[in-house]
């Protein structure tokens, strides 16, 4: 099962532009916990954020090590989905207590100067979790919106939930084939490539 998804703008090489959370989304609660709670919402967002730290740290790494200068800005964001078989990616576990109860394994792709990531359990399909999120991700990208020059987008969360809805039912990933993506597309009126 999926735990979160996260969305971030993973800023600039450290002492530049900080990690920043996007959008968040939690499935499920994790056994022993209880819903619910402003202490226990602050927990989540504090759990995502040690997520989001580590995504662009290792987006960061692989960018330094391919050569590749990375920058805050985002450029042109697509009008129709666009191909990420070729996006750079990983994944890396998270032991237990580090800052989740169990280990955990975070499966990321970086796209444009994005990153997305998906929390999974330690017993996931890590492979349907890879092209979940290669499915999922440029879909989302169509949800952002410019604000001006620079980082600063704006997703429209309720996009952002129809598609993790949709995509990720309760957390729970599917074999998802062409047919049905391309009914979903039509059915949220997003554009296609050919």
């Amino acid at each position: 099962m999926v735990r979160a998804f996260v969305l971030l703008a993973p800023g600039g090489p450290a002492g530049h532009a900080p990690c920043r959370v996007l959008y968040a989304r939690t499935f499920g609660t994790p056994a022993g916990t209880a819903p619910g709670g402003p202490r226990q919402r602050l927990c989540r967002k504090e759990q995502l954020l040690v997520v989001a730290r580590q995504v662009a740290s290792q987006c960061q790494l692989l960018q330094s090590s391919l050569g590749c200068l990375s920058s805050p800005q985002l450029p042109q964001l697509p009008d129709e989905l666009m191909s990420l078989q070729d996006a750079p990616g990983g994944l890396f576990q998270m032991p237990p207590g580090d800052p989740f109860p169990e280990g955990v394994t975070v499966v990321w792709l970086s796209v444009l100067a994005l990153a997305f990531a998906l929390v999974c359990e330690p017993q996931e399909n890590l492979s349907l979790a890879e092209i979940t999120l290669r499915r999922l991700a440029p879909r989302l990208l169509l949800s952002l919106r410019l604000l001006g020059p620079g980082a600063d987008v704006l997703l429209r969360p309720d996009a952002a939930d129809g598609l993790l809805d949709r995509l990720l039912p309760h957390g729970q990933m599917l074999f998802l084939n062409e047919h049905f993506l391309q009914a979903m597309d039509r059915d949220m009126g997003i554009k296609t490539y050919h």
